[in-house]
């Protein structure tokens, strides 16, 4: 395929056209083509194969020195829901006016495509500049970050200087993530007659009531940009028969972390409410929980060198059509398994698609958002 001359927006077009819902599709195959456009364009790219669905593409543009930055964006979509919701095939790219409609448009195929066609465009040009760029193109980032674990096992490198994601931030830079928890939680409670519940242990209403107490104690940590720390309970299952007390119940909850929380702070306070609500009462009742997901909150200071450099770009600061303004982000991204290992690394979201679209029915990308970001990975290229 002779695509190393490909307008951005096709490129754009062409990489939404490739269906990869996490958990249906072959991821893969967004890799792949990634690496063959990028090989054709004069980078040193190869494969990641980590199952027959799941693959990373690696990508590097070579620079003065050895030292270097990733960029990141990951390359699976989630599902795309009640089609009936669609104006459209969530499958298939629509441009509409300044608009590109299509699963993954603004989470995140907008912010991966811009990162592509630049690092094209620069292999192409054979332009060398100060650092070397490191691209990774990350499966599996919807669900339990496999590819970007996958990376880190894999590649033995030394830590960027920077880690810039494509991430949607409508053109602002996201300085603050939140984390992640999902924390399941099993009650055995005891049966009896519907009519006599003091004979018996509800499952559900303890289960229910301990964590409601848990969200109550979630909600009082706060962060000047992400705002509340939250939790929802968005999985519950449970009981035998309506006139029978619950004697088993299963939840699984949702908790956003902010900076400065961690996942020890939350697993204290659940054995504690354990404790709590397993001796109050007079049958017997026991609780068991474990943690499904864990990504901790990512946060870059606000004096940052890095954020005092996006500013002083040309053209960012002055002229732009969206000025950078500093953002906080409540979902998570690959950051957050990649600092797990560079635990003092610089992070940075950057794209054009819009936060409020993400996972939603006819989510759409603004293509003059999508052309600024470009813009502005250009100049970064220029100025570090």
């Amino acid at each position: 395929m002779e695509c190393r001359y490909m307008d951005a927006e096709i490129l754009l077009e062409k990489i939404l056209n490739i269906p990869s819902v996490n958990g249906k599709d072959d991821e893969g195959a967004v890799a792949r083509f990634i690496a063959s456009y990028l090989h054709d364009c004069g980078l040193e790219t190869r494969i990641q194969k980590i199952d027959e669905t799941h693959s990373n593409v690696i990508a590097v543009l070579k620079g003065k020195s050895p030292a270097f930055i990733l960029w990141n964006g990951h390359i699976d979509t989630v599902p795309y829901g009640d089609l009936k919701a669609w104006d459209h095939n969530p499958a298939v790219a629509v441009r509409m006016d300044d608009r590109i409609y299509a699963r993954g448009a603004s989470d995140m195929k907008s912010g991966l495509a811009a990162m592509v066609y630049v690092l094209g465009e620069l292999g192409r040009q054979k332009f060398c500049p100060e650092k070397t760029i490191v691209f990774l193109g990350s499966c599996d980032e919807e669900k339990n970050g496999l590819g970007a674990r996958y990376f880190l096992e894999q590649e033995e490198m030394q830590s960027p200087e920077l880690l810039l994601i494509g991430e949607p931030t409508a053109c602002n830079l996201g300085i603050a993530q939140k984390g992640c928890m999902w924390l399941n939680l099993k009650v055995e409670g005891s049966a009896s007659h519907g009519a006599e519940p003091e004979r018996g242990a509800n499952a559900i209403e303890q289960g229910v009531l301990l964590l409601l107490e848990l969200k109550n104690w979630i909600r009082t940590f706060s962060h000047k940009i992400l705002g509340n720390a939250t939790m929802q309970i968005n999985l519950c299952s449970g009981g035998t028969a309506p006139n029978m007390t619950a004697d088993l119940a299963e939840f699984t909850v949702d908790i956003r972390l902010i900076p400065g929380m961690s996942d020890g702070q939350v697993l204290t306070k659940v054995q504690e409410l354990v404790n709590k609500f397993t001796g109050q009462n007079h049958n017997p009742i026991r609780f068991y929980f474990e943690v499904e997901n864990n990504r901790p909150a990512v946060e870059l200071a606000e004096d940052s060198e890095w954020i005092a450099r996006f500013k002083e770009l040309p053209g960012v600061s002055e002229g732009a059509d969206t000025p950078l303004k500093l953002i906080g982000i409540n979902y998570f991204t690959d950051a957050s398994v990649l600092c797990e290992k560079w635990k003092n690394l610089p992070v940075l979201l950057l794209g054009p698609g819009e936060p409020d679209m993400c996972h939603k029915a006819n989510e759409y990308v603004q293509l003059g958002k999508y052309s600024n970001v470009i813009a502005i990975l250009f100049q970064l290229c220029n100025n570090i």
